[in-house]
This record gives structure tokens, sequence and C-alpha cells, in this order.
């Protein structure tokens, strides 16, 4: 099990970008890790909705930042922003997107927004 330390990588925001930031995810905690899944799983939906909902999917970039020490995992994707805030309420599946945020309530100990500068930051801690 990998433990300590910050890793962050700029991203091009495509959405095959998405499986990359999975598989940094990965490789930061390591396979054996407790929170591995559900890491990699909220990783998935928080950078997909930076690629699809964001200025970062139409030819910009987004950051990863994967904060690991022996007892708490946060990881955080900053898209490129947005022409409207985003919504950051409690969404309901609709069957084929709207996941996401269902997903970061039932699985993060916590986890949030922040916009700054047209810029959104979502993330979330594994504890």
């Amino acid at each position: 099990m990998k433990v300590a330390g910050d890793r962050v990588a700029r991203l091009a925001g495509g959405k095959e970008q998405v499986v990359r930031a999975r598989r940094l995810v990965s490789a930061a905690l390591g396979r054996d890790h407790p929170l591995h899944d559900d890491c990699v799983l909220l990783t998935s939906e928080i950078a997909t909705n930076a690629v699809v909902h964001s200025r970062s999917g139409e030819g910009g970039s987004f950051t990863l930042t994967v904060s690991c020490t022996e007892d708490r995992v946060r990881v955080c994707v900053q898209d490129e922003g947005s022409a409207d805030p985003p919504c950051a309420g409690h969404a309901v599946s609709n069957g084929t997107s709207g996941r996401g945020l269902p997903l970061l309530d039932a699985l993060a100990a916590r986890w949030g927004m922040i916009r700054e500068a047209g810029r959104n930051q979502v993330w979330f801690e594994m504890a």
C-alpha cells in the first residue's frame, strides 16, 4: 500500500483522459489500499463532470490532485470553468447520467465544490 504525498497531473480535457485520471489515482494509492476502488470510482465521476460540463471538455484541460496520508485520501479535480456555476446539489440519477453526486454523498467522508475565478474545483475525502 502506497501512502503519504501529493501527486498532481494536468490532463487534456478529452473523455479518454478520464481513464488516465483513474489510473493515476490507482497508481498513487496502490491496488491493495482499502479505499482504492471507491477512490477510483469517485475520481471517474468528478473527472467526467469536468470534461462534460466545463470548458475543459472544449479543448481545455483539467488538473487532478491526489493527496494521501496514512489515514486519509483527498482527490481534487479543477476544471476550466463554465458560464454558469455547476449544480452542486444532491442530484438524482435519470438512469444514464446524474450518478456522480449521489455516489459522492454515499461513499465520501466529505466532499465539496469551490468556484473561484470562474474555475470549478470538486474534491472528496475518504478516511
